[in-house]
């Protein structure tokens, strides 16, 4: 039977089918982690995310004898339209994303389905995969199919690639991921960098505080915003995706783990480190019922990890391409490796999305021994 592609409603018959797709083509892949379902309902339901206050979506599901056989979203976010062409935004750029299929066919019947509605709005040229938002899970994965993704990263399966570039798109820019070893000390020149940072008074690296972590959360994204405002693909968090995020990160967020560096009294850097929440729930099969909510947060009370991830991490732009700022980096690091090993019991740290052309954190991870373990590739094609 030919395989149908259709645009899904807004019932919720058809956002299951949308989201149980990507079950039903991975569940044999021994390194993808399910996701917790209700995660994926809220990033593409506009009542929840508060992207679809700047942003617009389709999604399309294709399927064959009755069952799905794949999925993708085209999307159109306002305010990557008004970002500068040489940032990888600009006018009539719109996005692709959550792909999935069970073979190249399929794969170029979703994507060609995305392409159709994006040309309708008006683009010109389509950038993917993005899912939805560059904040969200950037990039095909292109190098790294061996191992597990840590927590809030993508895993997609080794062929897609081919399947993408078939279609017309190129690379236009890949994005890292360092596996770090952190059990030995860091290398004798980061100790000094280090050491000398703790005798200058005007530098205070501290906690975050939770019990004031509406204020804290929205002090590190400001921060963020400033910082990652330069950085190809950078879209600005708005306050209401300020206030998603914060929320959706608390549970999961540790005092020990995040820290902010102070010159003077200002906050100008921070570093947020998350335990691999992946490890625990690969086992829940992307659901939290009956009981898994309750084995979540009995894990969340003390959780030991092998990996922990660093997803952010930013100073502030002025004070970029400084001795400084790399100083400051580096105690951040090295005071949560400490916390990691001793509080967590963890090995190894992952930091990513590192873009490729980003010099400064490139040579950061370098210099702590840092190999790259996962490339995440975003293609463009002009329509």
């Amino acid at each position: 039977m030919a395989t149908v592609i259709r645009q899904i409603g807004k019932d919720k018959t058809d956002r299951n089918r949308f989201v149980d797709v990507q079950f039903a083509l991975n569940g044999s892949d021994p390194n993808w982690v399910p996701p917790l379902k209700d995660e994926v309902h809220g990033l593409i339901d506009p009542r929840r995310n508060p992207w679809f206050g700047h942003g617009r979506a389709v999604f399309f599901i294709a399927e064959r004898d009755g069952k799905g056989a794949g999925r993708v979203s085209a999307q159109i976010d306002d305010l990557s339209l008004a970002m500068p062409v040489e940032q990888g935004g600009g006018p009539g750029t719109g996005h692709w994303g959550m792909l999935e299929a069970d073979s190249e066919e399929t794969a170029a019947a979703l994507i060609a389905a995305a392409e159709g509605w994006l040309r309708d709005q008006g683009m010109t040229r389509s950038v993917g995969p993005i899912s939805i938002s560059i904040w969200d899970e950037p990039g095909l994965l292109v190098y790294g199919h061996d191992h597990s993704p840590t927590v809030m990263m993508g895993h997609h399966q080794p062929q897609y690639q081919a399947w993408v570039e078939a279609t017309g798109y190129t690379g236009v820019k890949d994005l890292n991921t360092y596996d770090l070893p952190i059990q030995p000390p860091f290398p004798p020149l980061v100790q000094r960098i280090v050491t000398s940072g703790e005798r200058n008074a005007r530098i205070n690296v501290r906690r975050v505080d939770k019990s004031k972590f509406a204020e804290e959360a929205g002090l590190i994204l400001r921060i963020l915003n400033d910082a990652w405002s330069d950085n190809w693909g950078f879209v600005p968090l708005t306050d209401a995706e300020i206030d998603y995020a914060g929320k959706k990160l608390k549970p999961i967020v540790f005092e020990d783990l995040i820290m902010v560096a102070e010159v003077d009294g200002e906050p100008v850097a921070f570093m947020v480190t998350l335990p691999d929440l992946n490890e625990k729930i690969r086992e829940f099969g992307g659901s939290l019922l009956p009981f898994n909510w309750a084995r979540l947060l009995w894990w969340l009370r003390k959780p030991k990890v092998r990996t922990m991830r660093v997803p952010l991490m930013g100073v502030v732009k002025r004070l970029q391409a400084t001795r400084l700022a790399s100083q400051l980096a580096f105690m951040m690091i090295e005071y949560i490796r400490r916390e990691a090993i001793v509080t967590y019991g963890a090995t190894r740290g992952e930091i990513g999305w590192v873009l490729e052309d980003n010099q400064g954190m490139v040579s950061i991870a370098e210099m702590l021994n840092g190999k790259i373990n996962r490339v995440y590739r975003i293609y463009e094609k002009t329509l």
